[in-house]
């Protein structure tokens, strides 16, 4: 792995822990695909550092937990909106 996607990986793990931003957030902050900060976070971050995996994997189990609750809120208020309209 080069050191500019070993840069990117623990920058956009501490940006997670620091946020708590889901990776769609992340990936538009740092300019990558959501699959290429999956993969940052998911699989090359657990051959850098294990401890910063352990943190990430909590958050990003959680952003897995409640996205059907995120999910319905948005579409609740794609009906609201249109129903104002």
């Amino acid at each position: 792995m080069n050191s500019r996607i070993m840069k990117r990986v623990l920058e956009e793990a501490n940006y997670m822990l620091e946020t708590n931003k889901t990776v769609r957030e992340i990936s538009t902050m740092f300019n990558v695909s959501k699959s290429t900060v999956h993969k940052d976070l998911h699989e090359r971050l657990w051959e850098l550092d294990k401890d910063l995996y352990s943190d990430v994997d909590k958050i990003m189990k959680y952003h897995i937990d409640v996205r059907h609750i995120r999910g319905g809120e948005s579409t609740r208020k794609k009906y609201e909106k249109l129903d104002t309209n």
